[in-house]
């Protein structure tokens, strides 16, 4: 199964987006990266290190700048119309979820569908450290458990 289908599966359970959206929020981690981790079953470090150099990258050009006007756009706005401004909003989380799932795609190509075997929480933990300043623990954990 391709990375983007079994993510779409994946974030479909219980629990997922909520520690998705903790690991992203209150860690600076970026999920997409987590996600593909456990995909990849634990790619070997320069691997690790090479997709989070690519997905800092991208997370700060492009993800983080389309999130910040997606949440600009929930509240109201002044004297835009609040349809006009939400129909927008639906447009910014489209090409939000576009760019995810364009930074999905690098990801995979760098992994070249090869296992590492490793099961979700080693491999969340080996990415988060290769990532950046290591989520904790148990936030870790949290995802793993609603994976499965």
């Amino acid at each position: 199964m391709s990375l983007w289908g079994w993510t779409l599966e994946a974030y479909a359970r219980p629990g997922v987006p909520e520690a998705c959206l903790e690991l992203q929020d209150e860690y600076g981690q970026n999920t997409s990266y987590l996600l593909w981790a456990v995909w990849a079953e634990g790619a070997d470090a320069a691997t690790l290190q090479a997709a989070a150099a690519a997905g800092r990258g991208w997370d700060e050009t492009v993800l983080k700048p389309i999130r910040a006007v997606r949440r600009t756009l929930k509240a109201r706005f002044g004297k835009v119309d609040d349809g006009a401004r939400e129909g927008l909003r639906e447009d910014v989380k489209a090409a939000e979820l576009r760019a995810e799932r364009v930074l999905m795609e690098a990801f995979e190509a760098l992994g070249e569908h090869r296992r590492g075997g490793r099961p979700a929480l080693e491999a969340l933990k080996a990415a988060s450290r290769a990532w950046g300043p290591p989520a904790p623990d148990e936030a870790l954990a949290r995802l793993a458990r609603a994976l499965g």
